[in-house]
């Protein structure tokens, strides 16, 4: 896929599951470690505006570069809230089982896609 494709879905995706972060919060809230000492909401909130602001700085190419390196950062920090959602739901249908354990090695193409927009996009002068 071409790097300005993946640069398109990439913003796309990152700003409806940002928006989704303040439409419907508490799924977001319930998967926040409970170890992270901090209010869930917020975190919810925080990580809702840096979804949706570098999905924003993905679909303009000024700020495409920038923005891929960001995404891929934030697809490693989000990584331990992923990987509490299948703690979490060990003990839930198997539907829902399986979208928390799928989530997990869905991660790495979002990070391979975030790079390789980073590496093919040109820096801005």
């Amino acid at each position: 896929m071409n790097p300005e494709r993946l640069a398109r879905g990439l913003g796309g995706m990152l700003l409806t599951i940002g928006t989704l972060h303040f439409v419907a919060p508490k799924p977001f809230d319930e998967i926040i470690p409970k170890e992270i000492p901090a209010d869930p909401r917020t975190l919810t909130y925080a990580s809702g505006v840096a979804e949706v602001a570098i999905g924003a700085g993905l679909l303009a190419p000024r700020t495409r570069r920038p923005a891929a390196a960001l995404a891929a950062a934030l697809f490693v920090a989000v990584y331990p809230a992923n990987i509490n959602m299948v703690r979490l739901w060990k003990d839930k249908p198997a539907g829902m089982k399986a979208v928390a354990i799928g989530r997990l090695p869905l991660q790495f193409p979002m990070i391979w896609a975030a790079v390789k927009v980073f590496r093919s996009t040109p820096q801005s002068r």
